[in-house]
Protein backbone atom coordinates (compact mmCIF):
# COMPACT_ATOMS: atom_id res chain seq x y z
CA UNK A 1 0.00 0.00 0.00
CA UNK A 2 1.21 3.24 -1.04
CA UNK A 3 2.56 5.74 1.94
CA UNK A 4 -0.70 7.78 3.61
CA UNK A 5 -0.44 11.20 3.38
CA UNK A 6 -0.70 11.76 7.71
CA UNK A 7 0.73 9.72 10.80
CA UNK A 8 -2.16 9.81 13.12
CA UNK A 9 -5.80 10.27 13.54
CA UNK A 10 -8.21 9.46 16.61
CA UNK A 11 -11.92 8.47 16.25
CA UNK A 12 -13.98 9.12 19.09
CA UNK A 13 -17.53 7.30 19.06
CA UNK A 14 -19.63 5.04 21.15
CA UNK A 15 -21.07 3.27 18.04
CA UNK A 16 -18.61 -0.45 17.20
CA UNK A 17 -20.10 -0.16 13.42
CA UNK A 18 -19.09 3.86 13.11
CA UNK A 19 -15.65 2.84 14.55
CA UNK A 20 -14.91 0.16 12.46
CA UNK A 21 -15.90 1.78 9.33
CA UNK A 22 -13.90 4.94 9.99
CA UNK A 23 -10.90 2.72 11.07
CA UNK A 24 -10.81 1.31 7.89
CA UNK A 25 -11.44 4.24 5.43
CA UNK A 26 -9.77 6.80 7.25
CA UNK A 27 -5.96 4.22 6.83
CA UNK A 28 -6.00 5.64 3.36
CA UNK A 29 -5.15 8.76 4.96
CA UNK A 30 -2.91 8.27 8.06
CA UNK A 31 -0.41 5.34 8.93
CA UNK A 32 -2.26 5.58 12.05
CA UNK A 33 -5.71 5.12 13.45
CA UNK A 34 -7.07 4.77 17.02
CA UNK A 35 -10.60 4.46 17.18
CA UNK A 36 -11.72 4.36 20.69
CA UNK A 37 -15.71 4.43 22.26
CA UNK A 38 -14.83 7.51 25.14
CA UNK A 39 -13.04 10.33 25.42
CA UNK A 40 -11.55 8.98 28.39
CA UNK A 41 -10.23 6.57 26.67
CA UNK A 42 -9.12 8.96 24.14
CA UNK A 43 -7.11 11.41 26.07
CA UNK A 44 -4.69 9.46 27.54
CA UNK A 45 -3.30 8.58 23.22
CA UNK A 46 -3.76 12.01 22.44
CA UNK A 47 -1.69 13.67 25.45
CA UNK A 48 1.06 11.05 24.21
CA UNK A 49 0.85 11.73 20.54
CA UNK A 50 0.04 15.10 19.16
CA UNK A 51 -2.92 13.62 16.24
CA UNK A 52 -3.23 14.96 12.78
CA UNK A 53 -6.44 14.82 13.63
CA UNK A 54 -9.62 14.27 15.68
CA UNK A 55 -13.33 12.67 14.99
CA UNK A 56 -15.07 13.44 17.88
CA UNK A 57 -18.88 12.76 18.21
CA UNK A 58 -21.09 14.98 19.61
CA UNK A 59 -23.59 12.83 21.55
CA UNK A 60 -22.12 9.79 23.87
CA UNK A 61 -24.89 9.48 26.88
CA UNK A 62 -27.96 6.83 25.69
CA UNK A 63 -30.63 8.83 24.06
CA UNK A 64 -28.40 12.35 24.08
CA UNK A 65 -29.58 14.56 21.82
CA UNK A 66 -28.05 18.28 22.67
CA UNK A 67 -24.35 18.07 22.26
CA UNK A 68 -23.62 19.35 25.67
CA UNK A 69 -21.16 16.08 26.26
CA UNK A 70 -19.49 16.43 22.94
CA UNK A 71 -18.79 20.28 23.18
CA UNK A 72 -17.82 19.93 26.63
CA UNK A 73 -15.40 16.96 25.45
CA UNK A 74 -14.09 19.37 22.78
CA UNK A 75 -13.40 22.26 24.99
CA UNK A 76 -11.20 20.28 26.82
CA UNK A 77 -9.60 18.80 23.91
CA UNK A 78 -8.70 22.21 22.84
CA UNK A 79 -7.74 23.32 26.62
CA UNK A 80 -4.91 20.41 25.67
CA UNK A 81 -3.96 21.80 22.58
CA UNK A 82 -5.85 24.88 21.44
CA UNK A 83 -4.34 24.22 17.72
CA UNK A 84 -5.69 20.66 17.55
CA UNK A 85 -7.78 19.92 14.89
CA UNK A 86 -11.62 18.62 15.76
CA UNK A 87 -14.04 17.03 13.21
CA UNK A 88 -16.93 16.86 14.96
CA UNK A 89 -19.52 13.74 14.24
CA UNK A 90 -23.17 15.15 14.23
CA UNK A 91 -26.64 13.47 13.72
CA UNK A 92 -28.50 13.96 9.99
CA UNK A 93 -29.35 16.88 10.21
CA UNK A 94 -27.12 18.60 12.85
CA UNK A 95 -26.12 21.80 11.38
CA UNK A 96 -26.91 23.79 14.77
CA UNK A 97 -24.91 21.74 16.50
CA UNK A 98 -22.20 21.82 14.01
CA UNK A 99 -22.21 25.58 13.52
CA UNK A 100 -21.96 25.35 17.57
CA UNK A 101 -19.04 23.53 17.34
CA UNK A 102 -16.98 25.58 15.28
CA UNK A 103 -17.90 28.37 17.12
CA UNK A 104 -15.81 26.52 19.77
CA UNK A 105 -12.98 26.01 17.80
CA UNK A 106 -14.16 22.44 15.59
CA UNK A 107 -12.24 22.62 12.25
CA UNK A 108 -15.43 21.05 10.79
CA UNK A 109 -17.75 18.33 10.64
CA UNK A 110 -19.68 15.31 9.02
CA UNK A 111 -22.85 14.54 9.28
CA UNK A 112 -24.13 10.54 9.77
CA UNK A 113 -24.87 8.60 7.92
CA UNK A 114 -21.79 9.73 5.70
CA UNK A 115 -20.06 9.66 2.28
CA UNK A 116 -16.97 8.21 2.03
CA UNK A 117 -15.83 10.56 -0.23
CA UNK A 118 -17.08 13.54 1.49
CA UNK A 119 -15.38 12.44 5.34
CA UNK A 120 -12.28 11.49 3.43
CA UNK A 121 -12.10 15.12 1.56
CA UNK A 122 -13.43 16.62 5.20
CA UNK A 123 -10.47 14.90 7.29
CA UNK A 124 -8.16 15.99 4.80
CA UNK A 125 -8.90 19.41 4.45
CA UNK A 126 -8.91 19.58 8.40
CA UNK A 127 -5.48 17.24 8.82
CA UNK A 128 -3.91 19.81 5.96
CA UNK A 129 -4.42 22.68 8.29
CA UNK A 130 -3.02 21.58 11.45
CA UNK A 131 0.41 20.84 9.37
CA UNK A 132 -0.24 24.44 7.32
CA UNK A 133 -0.83 25.86 11.37
CA UNK A 134 2.56 24.23 12.51
CA UNK A 135 4.20 25.98 9.50
CA UNK A 136 2.52 29.06 10.62
CA UNK A 137 3.80 28.76 14.07
CA UNK A 138 7.55 27.85 13.00
CA UNK A 139 6.82 24.63 14.85
CA UNK A 140 6.46 22.07 11.76
CA UNK A 141 7.12 21.46 8.10
CA UNK A 142 4.50 22.80 5.67
CA UNK A 143 2.04 20.19 3.12
CA UNK A 144 3.65 19.25 0.20
CA UNK A 145 3.03 19.75 -2.68
CA UNK A 146 2.12 16.04 -3.76
CA UNK A 147 1.01 13.93 -0.64
CA UNK A 148 3.15 10.81 -1.05
CA UNK A 149 1.40 8.15 -3.12
CA UNK A 150 -0.51 10.98 -5.17
CA UNK A 151 -1.57 10.41 -8.70
CA UNK A 152 0.54 11.49 -11.41
CA UNK A 153 -0.81 14.02 -14.50
CA UNK A 154 -0.61 11.20 -16.95
CA UNK A 155 -1.93 11.78 -20.42
CA UNK A 156 -0.09 12.55 -23.95
CA UNK A 157 -2.52 13.10 -26.05
CA UNK A 158 -2.98 16.91 -28.29
CA UNK A 159 -5.46 17.95 -25.34
CA UNK A 160 -3.25 16.95 -22.47
CA UNK A 161 -0.44 18.15 -24.51
CA UNK A 162 -1.60 21.37 -24.24
CA UNK A 163 -2.57 21.15 -20.67
CA UNK A 164 1.08 20.34 -19.40
CA UNK A 165 2.42 23.09 -21.88
CA UNK A 166 0.42 25.72 -20.01
CA UNK A 167 1.63 24.39 -16.62
CA UNK A 168 4.97 24.92 -17.25
CA UNK A 169 4.15 28.35 -18.47
CA UNK A 170 2.39 29.70 -16.11
CA UNK A 171 4.07 27.54 -13.07
CA UNK A 172 6.95 29.55 -12.19
CA UNK A 173 5.18 32.85 -12.09
CA UNK A 174 3.02 33.98 -9.00
CA UNK A 175 -0.17 34.43 -11.81
CA UNK A 176 -3.59 33.22 -10.28
CA UNK A 177 -4.42 30.34 -12.26
CA UNK A 178 -7.93 29.14 -12.86
CA UNK A 179 -8.26 25.17 -13.49
CA UNK A 180 -11.44 24.15 -14.98
CA UNK A 181 -12.96 20.46 -15.67
CA UNK A 182 -15.92 17.99 -14.69
CA UNK A 183 -16.08 16.07 -11.64
CA UNK A 184 -12.71 13.52 -11.69
CA UNK A 185 -10.90 14.65 -14.32
CA UNK A 186 -7.34 15.65 -11.97
CA UNK A 187 -8.01 19.05 -11.66
CA UNK A 188 -6.27 19.01 -7.88
CA UNK A 189 -3.75 17.16 -9.72
CA UNK A 190 -2.75 20.42 -11.92
CA UNK A 191 -2.77 22.54 -8.61
CA UNK A 192 -0.22 20.25 -7.52
CA UNK A 193 2.13 20.14 -10.50
CA UNK A 194 1.54 23.93 -10.84
CA UNK A 195 2.88 24.48 -7.29
CA UNK A 196 5.88 21.66 -8.08
CA UNK A 197 6.79 23.49 -10.77
CA UNK A 198 6.86 27.11 -9.00
CA UNK A 199 9.25 29.44 -7.31
CA UNK A 200 6.88 27.95 -3.97
CA UNK A 201 7.87 24.45 -4.44
CA UNK A 202 9.86 24.65 -0.81
CA UNK A 203 6.59 26.47 0.65
CA UNK A 204 3.36 24.25 1.57
CA UNK A 205 -0.17 24.25 -0.66
CA UNK A 206 -2.60 24.30 1.14
CA UNK A 207 -6.22 22.81 -0.31
CA UNK A 208 -9.04 24.12 0.56
CA UNK A 209 -12.23 21.98 -0.56
CA UNK A 210 -15.30 24.44 -0.17
CA UNK A 211 -17.41 22.13 -1.35
CA UNK A 212 -16.70 20.36 2.35
CA UNK A 213 -17.40 23.15 4.46
CA UNK A 214 -20.73 24.53 5.66
CA UNK A 215 -21.67 27.45 4.26
CA UNK A 216 -22.43 29.37 7.52
CA UNK A 217 -18.56 28.31 8.32
CA UNK A 218 -16.73 29.38 5.17
CA UNK A 219 -16.43 32.84 6.64
CA UNK A 220 -14.61 31.86 9.75
CA UNK A 221 -12.65 29.24 8.43
CA UNK A 222 -11.57 30.78 5.34
CA UNK A 223 -10.19 34.10 7.03
CA UNK A 224 -10.12 33.24 10.48
CA UNK A 225 -11.22 35.09 13.64
CA UNK A 226 -10.19 37.03 16.81
CA UNK A 227 -11.15 36.51 20.38
CA UNK A 228 -14.29 37.23 20.96
CA UNK A 229 -15.12 37.64 17.58
CA UNK A 230 -18.43 36.00 18.27
CA UNK A 231 -19.91 33.86 21.88
CA UNK A 232 -17.87 31.19 22.65
CA UNK A 233 -14.80 32.49 20.16
CA UNK A 234 -11.80 31.75 23.05
CA UNK A 235 -9.04 31.99 21.04
CA UNK A 236 -7.83 33.56 18.02
CA UNK A 237 -7.73 31.35 15.02
CA UNK A 238 -5.70 31.45 11.50
CA UNK A 239 -7.67 30.93 9.00
CA UNK A 240 -6.75 28.90 5.70
CA UNK A 241 -5.94 32.05 3.95
CA UNK A 242 -3.33 33.11 6.50
CA UNK A 243 -2.29 29.76 7.01
CA UNK A 244 -0.86 29.79 3.69
CA UNK A 245 1.14 32.80 3.55
CA UNK A 246 4.62 31.72 1.68
CA UNK A 247 2.98 29.29 -0.15
CA UNK A 248 -0.09 27.93 -2.62
CA UNK A 249 -3.68 27.79 -2.03
CA UNK A 250 -5.29 25.79 -3.47
CA UNK A 251 -9.57 27.07 -3.50
CA UNK A 252 -11.27 23.72 -4.97
CA UNK A 253 -14.63 24.13 -5.97
CA UNK A 254 -14.74 27.47 -5.89
CA UNK A 255 -17.89 27.56 -7.48
CA UNK A 256 -19.27 27.04 -3.92
CA UNK A 257 -18.16 30.17 -2.16
CA UNK A 258 -21.20 32.32 -1.24
CA UNK A 259 -22.09 35.63 -3.13
CA UNK A 260 -21.76 37.51 -0.16
CA UNK A 261 -18.41 36.14 0.55
CA UNK A 262 -17.03 36.30 -3.00
CA UNK A 263 -15.97 40.38 -2.64
CA UNK A 264 -14.19 39.91 0.74
CA UNK A 265 -11.87 37.15 -1.53
CA UNK A 266 -11.79 39.98 -4.47
CA UNK A 267 -10.46 42.33 -1.59
CA UNK A 268 -7.79 39.58 -0.31
CA UNK A 269 -6.28 39.08 -3.83
CA UNK A 270 -6.44 42.94 -4.49
CA UNK A 271 -4.73 44.05 -1.43
CA UNK A 272 -3.07 41.27 -0.31
CA UNK A 273 -4.28 41.21 3.27
CA UNK A 274 -6.64 39.43 4.96
CA UNK A 275 -8.97 40.88 8.07
CA UNK A 276 -10.17 37.80 10.37
CA UNK A 277 -13.74 38.19 11.46
CA UNK A 278 -13.74 40.75 14.19
CA UNK A 279 -10.81 41.87 13.61
CA UNK A 280 -9.95 45.68 12.84
CA UNK A 281 -6.87 45.38 11.18
CA UNK A 282 -5.70 43.38 8.58
CA UNK A 283 -3.03 40.64 8.14
CA UNK A 284 -0.26 40.63 5.06
CA UNK A 285 -0.19 37.67 3.29
CA UNK A 286 1.89 36.64 0.97
CA UNK A 287 0.27 33.80 -1.52
CA UNK A 288 -0.61 32.66 -4.92
CA UNK A 289 -3.81 31.36 -5.93
CA UNK A 290 -5.00 28.40 -7.61
CA UNK A 291 -8.85 28.12 -8.37
CA UNK A 292 -10.94 24.79 -9.34
CA UNK A 293 -14.56 24.34 -10.30
CA UNK A 294 -16.78 22.07 -12.39
CA UNK A 295 -19.35 24.78 -13.20
CA UNK A 296 -20.29 25.15 -16.87
CA UNK A 297 -18.49 28.28 -18.64
CA UNK A 298 -22.26 29.66 -18.45
CA UNK A 299 -23.00 29.86 -14.91
CA UNK A 300 -19.54 30.70 -13.89
CA UNK A 301 -19.68 33.97 -15.89
CA UNK A 302 -23.50 34.33 -14.66
CA UNK A 303 -23.22 37.29 -12.86
CA UNK A 304 -25.78 36.37 -10.33
CA UNK A 305 -23.76 33.36 -9.41
CA UNK A 306 -20.23 34.32 -9.24
CA UNK A 307 -18.98 37.58 -9.68
CA UNK A 308 -17.37 38.69 -12.87
CA UNK A 309 -14.21 40.79 -10.98
CA UNK A 310 -13.60 38.00 -9.07
CA UNK A 311 -13.39 35.96 -11.75
CA UNK A 312 -11.33 38.24 -13.70
CA UNK A 313 -8.56 38.45 -11.08
CA UNK A 314 -8.73 34.07 -10.70
CA UNK A 315 -8.58 33.60 -14.39
CA UNK A 316 -5.25 35.37 -15.41
CA UNK A 317 -4.34 32.12 -16.46
CA UNK A 318 -7.35 29.86 -17.36
CA UNK A 319 -6.56 25.68 -17.76
CA UNK A 320 -9.40 23.94 -19.38
CA UNK A 321 -8.59 19.99 -18.35
CA UNK A 322 -10.57 17.54 -21.03
CA UNK A 323 -12.96 14.96 -19.77
CA UNK A 324 -11.39 11.41 -20.18
CA UNK A 325 -13.84 10.39 -23.17
CA UNK A 326 -12.08 13.74 -24.80
CA UNK A 327 -8.46 11.83 -24.87
CA UNK A 328 -9.45 8.30 -25.10
CA UNK A 329 -5.80 7.91 -26.84
CA UNK A 330 -4.69 8.62 -22.76
CA UNK A 331 -6.15 5.53 -21.93
CA UNK A 332 -4.07 2.47 -22.68
CA UNK A 333 -1.01 4.77 -20.57
CA UNK A 334 -4.00 5.28 -17.67
CA UNK A 335 -5.08 1.65 -17.93
CA UNK A 336 -1.49 0.05 -17.11
CA UNK A 337 -0.13 2.86 -14.81
CA UNK A 338 -3.18 2.03 -12.28
CA UNK A 339 -2.97 -1.50 -12.69
CA UNK A 340 0.08 -1.85 -11.71
CA UNK A 341 -0.03 1.18 -9.08
CA UNK A 342 -3.06 -1.52 -7.39
CA UNK A 343 -1.37 -4.33 -7.75
CA UNK A 344 1.82 -3.11 -5.78
CA UNK A 345 -0.68 -1.12 -3.22
CA UNK A 346 -2.33 -4.86 -2.36
CA UNK A 347 0.21 -7.34 -2.99
CA UNK A 348 -1.35 -8.82 -5.97
CA UNK A 349 0.61 -9.86 -9.12
CA UNK A 350 -0.44 -6.88 -12.33
CA UNK A 351 -3.59 -9.12 -13.99
CA UNK A 352 -3.62 -9.41 -17.37
CA UNK A 353 -6.82 -8.27 -19.56
CA UNK A 354 -8.40 -10.38 -21.67
CA UNK A 355 -8.93 -8.54 -25.48
CA UNK A 356 -13.19 -8.21 -24.52
CA UNK A 357 -11.73 -6.65 -21.42
CA UNK A 358 -9.66 -3.98 -22.81
CA UNK A 359 -11.74 -3.46 -25.82
CA UNK A 360 -14.66 -2.76 -23.23
CA UNK A 361 -11.96 -0.06 -21.47
CA UNK A 362 -11.32 1.32 -24.20
CA UNK A 363 -14.72 2.22 -25.76
CA UNK A 364 -16.60 2.59 -22.17
CA UNK A 365 -17.71 6.44 -22.53
CA UNK A 366 -16.29 7.34 -18.60
CA UNK A 367 -19.01 9.38 -17.47
CA UNK A 368 -16.57 10.02 -14.34
CA UNK A 369 -13.44 10.33 -15.74
CA UNK A 370 -10.29 8.94 -14.53
CA UNK A 371 -11.41 8.81 -10.75
CA UNK A 372 -14.30 6.26 -11.99
CA UNK A 373 -11.43 4.51 -14.52
CA UNK A 374 -9.21 4.59 -11.06
CA UNK A 375 -11.99 3.43 -8.80
CA UNK A 376 -12.90 0.48 -11.73
CA UNK A 377 -9.73 -0.87 -11.95
CA UNK A 378 -9.22 -1.25 -8.23
CA UNK A 379 -11.70 -3.19 -7.80
CA UNK A 380 -11.14 -5.67 -10.35
CA UNK A 381 -7.50 -5.88 -9.11
CA UNK A 382 -9.15 -6.25 -5.08
CA UNK A 383 -11.39 -9.12 -6.63
CA UNK A 384 -8.75 -10.44 -9.77
CA UNK A 385 -9.11 -14.43 -10.18
CA UNK A 386 -5.45 -16.35 -11.24
CA UNK A 387 -7.15 -15.45 -15.46
CA UNK A 388 -7.09 -12.96 -17.57
CA UNK A 389 -9.45 -10.17 -16.53
CA UNK A 390 -13.06 -9.95 -18.31
CA UNK A 391 -15.63 -7.34 -18.92
CA UNK A 392 -17.71 -8.74 -16.56
CA UNK A 393 -14.63 -7.37 -13.75
CA UNK A 394 -15.25 -4.25 -14.47
CA UNK A 395 -18.76 -3.32 -13.63
CA UNK A 396 -19.05 -0.93 -16.25
CA UNK A 397 -22.65 1.17 -16.42
CA UNK A 398 -22.88 3.21 -19.68
CA UNK A 399 -24.12 7.10 -18.68
CA UNK A 400 -27.35 7.66 -18.64
CA UNK A 401 -28.74 10.62 -20.68
CA UNK A 402 -28.00 14.13 -19.63
CA UNK A 403 -31.46 15.00 -18.96
CA UNK A 404 -33.42 13.46 -16.24
CA UNK A 405 -36.73 14.24 -18.88
CA UNK A 406 -35.51 12.19 -21.58
CA UNK A 407 -36.91 8.24 -21.44
CA UNK A 408 -34.74 5.50 -22.67
CA UNK A 409 -36.93 4.02 -24.98
CA UNK A 410 -36.74 0.18 -26.16
CA UNK A 411 -35.16 -0.10 -29.67
CA UNK A 412 -36.92 0.92 -32.55
CA UNK A 413 -38.97 -1.60 -34.09
CA UNK A 414 -37.79 -1.92 -37.62
CA UNK A 415 -39.44 -2.62 -40.91
CA UNK A 416 -39.34 -5.87 -42.52
CA UNK A 417 -36.52 -5.65 -45.26
CA UNK A 418 -35.15 -8.15 -47.63
CA UNK A 419 -31.52 -6.88 -47.10
CA UNK A 420 -29.37 -8.37 -44.52
CA UNK A 421 -26.41 -6.94 -45.32
CA UNK A 422 -24.93 -6.30 -41.85
CA UNK A 423 -23.10 -3.74 -43.11
CA UNK A 424 -26.02 -1.79 -44.10
CA UNK A 425 -28.17 -2.95 -41.73
CA UNK A 426 -26.00 -1.55 -39.60
CA UNK A 427 -25.98 2.03 -41.23
CA UNK A 428 -29.57 2.46 -41.51
CA UNK A 429 -29.99 1.40 -37.72
CA UNK A 430 -27.10 4.03 -36.31
CA UNK A 431 -29.00 6.77 -39.06
CA UNK A 432 -32.39 6.26 -37.72
CA UNK A 433 -31.34 6.45 -34.23
CA UNK A 434 -29.74 9.68 -34.95
CA UNK A 435 -32.58 11.66 -36.69
CA UNK A 436 -34.66 10.36 -33.79
CA UNK A 437 -33.06 12.02 -31.34
CA UNK A 438 -32.16 14.87 -33.60
CA UNK A 439 -28.32 13.72 -33.84
CA UNK A 440 -27.70 14.31 -30.15
CA UNK A 441 -24.98 12.06 -29.41
CA UNK A 442 -26.03 11.19 -26.15
CA UNK A 443 -29.16 10.22 -26.24
CA UNK A 444 -28.67 8.35 -29.48
CA UNK A 445 -25.81 6.31 -28.21
CA UNK A 446 -27.73 5.02 -24.99
CA UNK A 447 -30.30 3.86 -27.36
CA UNK A 448 -28.27 1.82 -29.22
CA UNK A 449 -26.25 0.62 -26.41
CA UNK A 450 -23.01 1.94 -27.36
CA UNK A 451 -20.56 4.58 -25.54
CA UNK A 452 -20.41 7.91 -27.61
CA UNK A 453 -17.00 7.20 -28.31
CA UNK A 454 -18.58 3.75 -30.24
CA UNK A 455 -21.13 5.74 -31.75
CA UNK A 456 -18.64 8.35 -33.23
CA UNK A 457 -16.48 5.31 -34.83
CA UNK A 458 -19.30 3.93 -36.49
CA UNK A 459 -20.59 7.39 -37.92
CA UNK A 460 -16.85 7.85 -39.54
CA UNK A 461 -17.25 4.41 -40.51
CA UNK A 462 -20.42 4.64 -42.48
CA UNK A 463 -19.85 8.54 -43.65
CA UNK A 464 -22.80 9.75 -41.65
Amino acid sequence: MSDPEFEFCVVIDDDEDILMASRLLLRRLFRDVEAVRSPEEALPLIQARTPDAVLLDANFARGATDAAEGLAWLDKLLAVDPEMVVVMITAHGGVQVAVAAMKRGATDFVSKPWSNEKLLATVRTAASLRRSRKAVSGRGVASPAAPAGASPLLGDSPAMARVHSLIARAAPTDANVLVLGENGTGKELVARELHRQSLRADQGMLTVDLGAISEDLIDSELFGHVKGAFTDARTDRVGRIQAAHGGTLFLDEIGNLPLRLQPKLLTVLEQRQVTPVGANKPVPVDIRVIAATNLPPEKLRDESHFRQDLLFRLNTVEIDLPPLRARHEDLPQLITHYLQHYAKRYGRPVPALSPAARMALLEHDWPGNVRALRHALERAVILAREEALEPEDFALIRAMPRFPSAAVTPPPQHPQNDDLNLERMERRIVEEALKKHGYNISLSAAELGLSRAALYRRMEKHGL
